[in-house]
């Protein structure tokens, strides 16, 4: 896998507007770190100066080569690189005003969801099938790449695909429907199927390597929990399946924070027997406690009439338990239809 076969392409004169956050560990040289070590690192799955920060002194031990006189000497360089201190609540609030959001194609639901899909952040969506899951992913694989003032960041996606629903087809409707040139909107899409949980796994390694070369805006993964739902099976196995899916929701979650994305991950759903059939809800997502805490914005799809389908925000720091309609159309998400 070579990450410079992805040359910057976008469609965008203006990429000045948005910056970077991350540093790589290039930087590590002018502070004396050999650069053979700095490849250890890569090797490691490490890419920037932030994912040496943020990751724990046994973590780094572990990195082959890398001794623990190695690991403080990283420790102490890394500290004065990357704020990991305590910032007031005002400061707080002005980077909130300065995050992203990517349009979902809907006007209503980006109202919704004020503003869009937000980013540096991991989004969920769960329902039964046709209730336009992947239709979600899709969309916002094509409106990422739009400029900030269209509701898009001005960046390339990555598609993780595991139930093998990935349609390229789609991405060029979509972008005709946007004005974008659809053979460049299909280059700005960086997709892989992940055929069992550890491949799963595995692939975001590869990803953090792509980001660290180049402007990324979304990470897709459609769906998160399907492989480990059939990878591990029975009550034998469960305590160890969410203990696998946690390691993988927490590598999403660094991956948001380190390179400012957007990350999209749908979710299945079970039958809630204790629940009674005539109840609104005989439904729950799978995962449990695990993907609960890790995703900062639940969103619930469900069918309406004919190709309407409703959103309900399920579980959110910030927005209102509410309900939004839209639709799915042959370019993706759109407005509902009366």
């Amino acid at each position: 896998f070579d990450p410079n076969k992805y040359p910057i392409n976008l469609p965008v004169p203006y990429l000045s507007q948005i910056t970077v956050n991350y540093q790589t560990l290039d930087i590590l040289q002018e502070h004396g770190i050999a650069s053979n070590d700095i490849q250890k690192l890569n090797d490691a799955g490490y890419h920037t100066v932030e994912s040496v920060a943020h990751a724990t002194v046994r973590k780094l031990s572990d990195v082959k080569g890398i001794s623990e006189a190695k690991v403080m000497k990283l420790k102490e360089i890394v500290k004065s690189m990357v704020p990991m201190d305590f910032k007031t609540a005002a400061d707080a609030l002005e980077d909130r005003k300065a995050m992203v959001t990517l349009t979902s194609g809907s006007i209503e639901l980006d109202k919704l969801l004020e503003g869009g899909i937000e980013t540096g952040s991991i989004t969920e969506v769960f329902g039964e099938f046709r209730t336009g899951k992947t239709q979600l992913c899709h969309t916002l694989c094509v409106t990422c790449q739009m400029a900030v003032t269209d509701g898009g960041a001005e960046g390339k996606a990555i598609y993780i695909d595991t139930e093998g629903s990935f349609r390229p087809q789609r991405l060029q409707a979509i972008a005709e429907r946007f004005g974008l040139d659809p053979n460049v909107a299909l280059e700005n899409v960086a997709y892989a199927r992940a055929h069992n949980s550890e491949h799963q796994m595995e692939l975001l390694k590869m990803a953090a390597a792509i980001m660290s070369q180049d402007r990324y805006a979304l990470i897709v993964v459609d769906s998160a929990t399907a492989l480990y739902r059939t990878d591990y099976t029975g009550r034998g196995e469960l305590s160890e399946r969410q203990m696998q899916m946690g390691q993988f929701l927490r590598q999403l979650t660094r991956l948001a924070e380190e390179f400012g994305v957007a990350v999209l991950i749908t979710n299945q759903v079970v039958a809630n027997p204790d629940g009674m059939s005539f109840a609104k809800d005989s439904t729950k997502p799978i995962g449990g406690n695990i993907i609960a805490h890790a995703s900062t914005t639940r969103l619930r799809l469900r069918k309406g009439r004919g190709e309407n389908r409703i959103c309900t925000v399920y579980d959110s720091p910030t927005l209102p338990e509410a309900d939004a309609q839209f639709a799915l159309g042959s370019a993706g998400i759109c407005d509902a239809q009366d």
